[in-house]
């Protein structure tokens, strides 16, 4: 009986000290989101500065960066450079990271390492150095040159999402079909993919959100003719305080916030316990 209730008893302080840990975190993380979720109200003020409260509901803003080609047009090109370094990501990522994973050959974690590299070196540190080889190939101020940079940033996060998939995919399939006479293309497409869909997807949806708001790189090696979103953001903060930020910075928020959504939607639901 006695030992019953002191098991009881340390069930419920352990339940007391997780709920509490679970509270010190929602107030850590609402202490951080809050700023940013400021903005949104603001956004729909439509006066001519920044205020919180608003003083008045109005789509001003909104309308003002739409029809303003300065703005909506850099919008354009980060998108681009966005789906382009997704893309780009996802030919490169997505075979290195089933090759790091089901291959092993001299070298491979040498190579490995420098393929995720670019995750572990300061940002400013890749930018500067992004911009001395890029200018050496006289591709400073191009789209072209933006997303190449921005594919050496992604490529690391994509290899992370592909390969954690691949080690919950099963290799004794692969190793039927090809048995079974399948090549190792059609192993690949047809055996390995549907395994890991939910990672590349994953990866993808990282690599475009990362690439979109990533500021210091681009700021690094955009001009007039290759002016990202962000860079326009940080441009605009600098020199000027137009009240069209807060609707942009609203726009990014909900952007965020769908592909945060859909990546919770890719989670495998978890395992109920036997009763």
């Amino acid at each position: 009986m006695m030992k019953t209730r002191t098991r009881k008893q340390s069930r419920d302080t352990r339940r007391a000290w997780s709920r509490l840990g679970g509270a010190l975190a929602w107030v850590g993380y609402l202490f951080l989101l809050l700023p940013s979720l400021i903005i949104i109200p603001v956004s729909f003020g439509g006066g001519q500065e920044l205020a919180f409260p608003p003083k008045s509901f109005s789509l001003d803003l909104f309308i003002q960066f739409f029809n303003d080609a300065g703005w909506w047009t850099t919008a354009v090109q980060s998108a681009v450079v966005a789906v382009a370094t997704t893309a780009l990501s996802l030919l490169a990522g997505v075979p290195a990271a089933y090759a790091f994973s089901r291959s092993d050959f001299p070298g491979r974690r040498a190579l490995e390492m420098l393929a995720l590299a670019p995750m572990l070196v300061p940002v400013i540190v890749l930018g500067l150095g992004m911009y001395m080889h890029l200018a050496a190939m006289q591709m400073v101020n191009t789209l072209l040159g933006v997303v190449m940079a921005h594919t050496v940033l992604v490529l690391p996060f994509m290899l992370v999402c592909v390969s954690s998939g691949l080690r919950h995919a099963d290799p004794a399939l692969e190793t039927v079909a090809l048995m079974m006479g399948a090549s190792r293309l059609r192993i690949f497409v047809q055996v390995v993919l549907p395994q890991i869909r939910s990672s590349v997807i994953v990866g993808a949806l990282f690599a475009f959100l990362i690439s979109f708001d990533e500021v210091v790189i681009a700021y690094f090696i955009t001009g007039p003719d290759s002016t990202t979103l962000p860079v326009k953001m940080y441009s605009a903060i600098r020199w000027e305080i137009s009240p069209i930020l807060a609707a942009v910075s609203t726009l990014l928020t909900l952007l965020s916030l769908a592909i945060c959504l859909t990546l919770m939607a890719l989670q495998p639901p978890k395992p109920q316990a036997d009763q």
